[in-house]
Order: structure tokens, then C-alpha cells, then sequence
């Protein structure tokens, strides 16, 4: 798709890879909705950017009224959506055995029903000449028995279903359906992370700057793949653990049980 002049939703907008992927694309010459929670955030993402190409809308993902005035907000300023790029998720850690129920339910919440209500919300505006994108972030946990993150993954992982099915059943109104699977990234999102295990502190030591995932965000909007990976070597695990689950599966628990002994 030609990003230029393009109204894009931007859920999760406030920080992290939202915040990059606003900033891309609107120096791509795209026009954005950047939703959050955070209010002051999302109103001073919006001064940077220029009021003409940036409306802030505060939205909670998991409200669906609030989803619904996010969309309407859209068309009244800007008369149109065009991609919307679905990015605000939450992380959980936790062995499943441990792992607290609602917690889980308030995760899933977010991660999975909120990008549905903002699906559900912005289809009928995209089916029209041309069609339009929905860009779901998701997280290469969803292709990796990654130990302790089984809640986060399983979040994941039911997003990858919907879009998948999404991704048939639209492609005859012409709305084209992408899946962003970010490694680790240099982010909040690990400190902000719930659970009952040293991962709801931890900052990976070697983590992808937002901005390089933002960038992949844009690339994958011009180009529309069905998923868009960080590098090689994330695309290679993911077609490893398919080919060869059992083995994925022993790797994993190794490098858990060393991290475990070193503690």
C-alpha cells in the first residue's frame, strides 16, 4: 500500500513500539490515531507530530464502547481509515502451575479481545475501493516453547488465529491481514510485565531498539507479507521449531535450567 496521506490506528500509541511506529509512519507522510490509556502521553506524541497529521483519542483496548468512539473519532477528523495497527498487548510471566487465573483473564483481556473489538470496529470502514490493512502486533513467543511465559504466549498465539482466519475471510472485501512477530525489544514492556518470576523485572541484554521494529511495521504496510519477522535468525527458530518441536522443546528447558543453576 502507498503509505502517503494513509489514516492509520495506532493502538498501544503512548510509549515503546507504538510511539516509534507513529513517528514512522508519519514521516512516511501517513496520518495517525494514536490510542492509550495514558492521556498525557498520547497528547504530547501528538503536539511532536503535528496536530494536522496526529489526533490523540485516550481509549481503553478493552472497552468496547471506548474502541468504537476511538473509530468514529477517526472518520470525523480524517474522513477515512485505511490500516489499523493493532500493537497494545501487556506481558505475563509465570510457570503455568502457578500461573493466577485472573490475571491471565485480565491479560487476555487486552491482548487478544481488545484487538478484536478494534478488528470488529474498523472492518466496515475498510471495505471499500482499495481495501485496507490490519496489522496485528503479536510476539515470536507465539512460535517458541519459550518456559515461564506460557500465559503472554498463549495470548499470542490466539491472536495469531484470528488473524490467520481474519486474514481469509476479509480477503474478499480486499482487507489484507499482516502479523508483526518482534523479538525482544528495548522497551518498557519486561519491567511492566505481570507474574511471579524474575521475567516480570527483567531487560534483555540483547534487545531490538522500537524504532527498527516500527520500521518493519511501515515495510510490512507498503508490502503487505502475511508476517513480518526482525531478522533471519528469528525466522529460522520459528521454521526449526516446526520442523523439529521435540528438539526446540529440549533446547529451551536447557537454557532455563542453566539460568536456574547460575541464580
Amino acid at each position: 500500500m502507498d503509505i502517503q496521506d494513509r489514516v492509520v490506528i495506532i493502538t498501544g500509541a503512548s510509549m515503546g513500539i507504538g510511539a516509534a511506529t507513529a513517528r514512522a509512519f508519519v514521516a512516511a507522510g501517513a496520518k495517525v490515531v494514536l490510542a492509550a490509556r495514558s492521556a498525557e502521553p498520547l497528547a504530547t506524541l501528538e503536539a511532536e507530530l503535528g496536530h494536522e497529521r496526529a489526533l490523540a483519542v485516550p481509549t481503553d483496548i478493552t472497552n468496547r464502547t471506548q474502541v468504537e468512539a476511538l473509530v468514529s473519532r477517526a472518520l470525523e477528523r480524517f474522513g477515512a481509515i485505511d490500516i489499523l495497527v493493532n500493537n497494545a498487548g501487556v506481558g505475563m510471566s509465570g510457570p503455568v502451575a502457578t500461573l493466577r487465573p485472573e490475571v491471565f483473564q485480565e491479560i487476555f483481556a487486552i491482548n487478544v479481545v481488545g484487538p478484536l473489538y478494534a478488528m470488529q470496529a474498523a472492518i466496515p470502514h475498510l471495505r471499500k475501493p482499495g481495501g485496507g490493512l490490519i496489522i496485528n502486533v503479536s510476539s515470536m513467543v507465539s512460535k517458541l516453547p519459550i518456559p515461564t511465559i506460557g500465559g503472554y504466549r498463549a495470548t499470542k498465539t490466539a491472536l495469531d488465529a484470528l488473524s490467520a482466519n481474519a486474514r481469509i475471510e476479509l480477503a474478499g472485501d480486499n482487507i489484507r491481514v499482516i502479523t508483526v512477530l518482534p523479538g525482544q525489544t528495548d522497551t518498557d514492556f519486561f519491567r511492566n510485565s505481570r507474574g511471579s518470576t524474575r521475567r516480570a523485572g527483567y531487560q534483555p541484554r540483547r534487545a531490538d531498539p522500537p524504532e527498527l521494529v516500527a520500521q518493519r511495521i511501515v515495510a510490512g504496510a507498503r508490502h503487505e507479507p502475511r508476517e513480518v519477522f526482525m531478522n533471519g535468525r528469528l525466522r529460522f527458530a520459528t521454521l526449526l521449531t516446526a520442523l523439529a518441536p521435540g528438539l526446540m522443546e529440549r533446547i529451551f528447558a536447557r537454557v532455563v535450567r542453566r539460568a536456574s543453576d547460575s541464580e
